[in-house]
């Protein structure tokens, strides 16, 4: 811009055989210069506005994170509601597919997590610092929002809901374990309860804000998953275990099979935050984000392996097929010990209410300022962030079917952005050569996924539809 203008300054001080008088030439590049000098402020004016709703935005106005804000952020992403339900998964798959599901499934996705990683920062000078901004670049920028965007509401909204399920019910299992005499009281109560935490930690401005949170649940999350296998154990191998499918008919056994595909899938959920994780963490040509987000993602999946291998393997071979969709319902004693584990679980699944929301308070809060052109304030905030809060506690109440939620959920939503968005997104964009072995790792995932996505929400909604017979609304 700086250069057209002190080009029509030269212009104006020459002939150059134009035939336009000097004057009129001193006058066009006042017009020129006033035109460009106008179009430079309303330019400087914009990217000034644009930092300051940068720096007011959840994900982007903190970016001092260290390696280990990206091991606890992802730990508590992940190990949550889906680690309770593997027991009961494995009962649904048997020994032999479900031992295989897992592991493939803790390869494959920790596999799709590195490819995330490695794309957050593909374009140099510029960071991807959210899922539907990496599916812009790779599919185009409205093709790449309708394809990312209601994948990912769809999950965290999910998420949210089915937390708000899983808190009200730890709450209860806490309550009637202590109190084993007392009168009972709802599940909707205790919903309300736990989402009553929300309403105050939801106006936390950023995920670097919620660190301490996501730390005491990343700690949670281990502990109550010890307490579960360890119980267990404790417990020993019931006198009537059987190991055989629940189910009595074929139908039935390949339904419920659907259904604990979608509750594994559910279990892996951490890829929906992960660039918004590391969107955090500072990062410069020298040394950039993804080699501390990387770290914090192995020690974080080596605390995966060290939750979820043996809460599945040891819950179910202790309690076979009779075992419950929440592996500490089954845990009656000791009594203190189960308690404590629930209130761990309620802890838990606070922090990851707050991960799986931040993005969605992202999402509103760019919508409303951005293109509503709404003024960024705690007003705008306190509303927006309630309304959520207040919407995902409602749902829960209303639906708090916990097995069928984690299938469907798991299934429809959590398999495409987990197992194969990422592979889709990795080819599109680096393009590896037909039959390399980068060709065939993503379309062996992507092909696993599709099959995940539309099996499991079937079982998971066959489910739903079975519980929602006998239940009563707001009991």
């Amino acid at each position: 811009m700086v250069g057209a203008w002190l080009a029509a300054c030269k212009w104006r001080q020459g002939d150059h055989g134009c035939g336009v008088p000097r004057k009129e030439r001193k006058l066009y590049c006042s017009i020129i210069g006033t035109i460009l000098k106008e179009t430079y402020l309303q330019i400087e004016e914009k990217l000034a506005r644009q930092k300051e709703i940068d720096e007011w935005l959840p994900i982007t106005s903190a970016r001092n994170a260290k390696w280990w804000y990206s091991a606890f952020h992802n730990v508590t992403a992940m190990v949550g509601a889906g680690v309770l339900g593997l027991p009961y998964a494995m009962a649904e798959l048997g020994w032999g597919p479900g031992v295989a599901i897992l592991v493939l499934s803790w390869v494959i996705t920790l596999y799709t997590l590195w490819q995330m990683v490695e794309m957050h920062e593909m374009v140099p000078g510029r960071r991807f610092d959210r899922y539907h901004e990496l599916g812009q670049y790779a599919f185009g920028e409205k093709l790449g929002l309708y394809i990312v965007v209601p994948q990912q509401l769809i999950v965290e909204v999910g998420v949210c809901i089915v937390y708000m399920v899983t808190g009200g019910t730890s709450l209860k299992k806490f309550h009637d374990t202590v109190c084993s005499t007392c009168k009972s009281i709802k599940l909707t109560y205790f919903i309300m309860i736990f989402a009553s935490a929300h309403f105050v930690l939801s106006h936390l401005p950023n995920f670097n804000a919620i660190s301490g949170v996501s730390l005491a649940a990343a700690v949670m999350s281990l502990s109550y998953s010890t307490i579960a296998w360890a119980a267990s154990v404790h417990k020993g191998v019931q006198p009537d275990v059987q190991y055989g499918y629940k189910a009595k008919s074929t139908s039935g056994t390949v339904f419920n099979f659907f259904s604990a595909l979608g509750d594994v899938a559910f279990a892996y959920a951490g890829h929906n935050v992960v660039l918004e994780i590391q969107a955090t963490i500072p990062s410069t040509p020298e040394k950039p984000s993804k080699g501390p987000m990387w770290r914090g993602v192995v020690v974080a999946y080596i605390i995966v392996a060290l939750c979820y291998f043996p809460v599945a393997l040891i819950g179910y071979w202790m309690f076979g097929n009779a075992v419950k969709d929440n592996i500490l319902i089954s845990l009656e004693k000791p009594a203190w010990l189960i308690a404590m584990a629930n209130m761990f679980v309620v802890i838990h699944v606070i922090g990851s209410y707050q991960i799986y929301a931040m993005p969605v308070f992202d999402m509103m809060e760019t919508l409303l300022v951005k293109k509503l052109h709404f003024k960024p304030s705690r007003t705008l905030r306190f509303i927006t962030r309630n309304l959520y809060v207040a919407l995902t506690m409602f749902i829960g109440i209303t639906f708090p079917f916990f097995g069928g939620l984690l299938s469907f959920f798991g299934g429809f939503a959590f398999a495409p952005t987990t197992y194969f968005l990422p592979c889709i997104m990795w080819l599109a964009i680096y393009k590896p050569k037909r039959f390399s072995l980068s060709w065939w790792t993503n379309w062996i995932c992507i092909i696993a996924g599709v099959f995940l996505m539309v099996l499991s929400p079937i079982g998971g909604l066959r489910q739903i539809i079975i519980q929602a017979k006998t239940y009563k609304f707001y009991s």
